[in-house]
């Protein structure tokens, strides 16, 4: 089963790719995650839509492709980031052209304070509706004092957070393979 995972976060010690990475490490054999690298997709141009930029097309190809998505985002301001919704925007336009109809996804998010994404992540399931995007409720994953979770690598290393990612990954998964039934 192919899983596209995007990270909301560009930032090169991001607690969000990291959180990702352990997504890829902690998943089960049947899984295979690819992260996504959203910092090459341009700002969204409606004008743009007749002759997709390459990165676009790329991403479009590889959400189309997959079996499920993984969203990991940041909390900036109550919301999700702007390169983050940029993404969203360029994998479902054109209009009729929604990448992401139907596919299965998991929202995750990693913040050093203390409600760990839950605002963004609000934000965030509301869009991935609107993009008839299939966004189960429970359970929820919202990484608080991520700091403490990750070593200087960028490897998690709370027991803990890995059980609940695991678990995580277990529902993802039970759910495309019931989709795909």
């Amino acid at each position: 089963m192919n899983i596209i995972a995007i990270s909301g976060s560009l930032r090169k010690g991001s607690y969000n790719t990291a959180l990702l990475r352990a997504a890829k490490k902690y998943s089960s054999d049947e899984m295979n995650i690819s992260i996504f690298d959203i910092s090459t997709l341009p700002l969204y141009n409606q004008d743009a839509e007749m002759i997709l930029p390459t990165s676009v097309q790329t991403l479009k190809d590889a959400v189309k492709l997959s079996d499920g998505v993984i969203i990991a985002t940041p909390e900036f301001n109550r919301s999700i980031p702007s390169v983050l919704k940029n993404a969203l925007d360029w994998g479902s336009r054109p209009f009729g052209k929604n990448s992401f109809v139907d596919k299965s996804v998991l929202v995750l998010g990693a913040s050093i304070g203390q409600i760990g994404t839950a605002v963004a992540q609000q934000h965030l399931k509301q869009i991935l509706l609107f993009l008839d995007m299939k966004v189960f409720g429970q359970p929820e994953f919202y990484l608080s004092n991520a700091a403490q979770k990750f070593d200087e690598n960028g490897d998690l290393i709370d027991e803990e957070t890995i059980k609940f990612l695991t678990k995580m990954l277990t529902v993802l998964e039970s759910k495309i393979t019931h989709s795909l039934k």
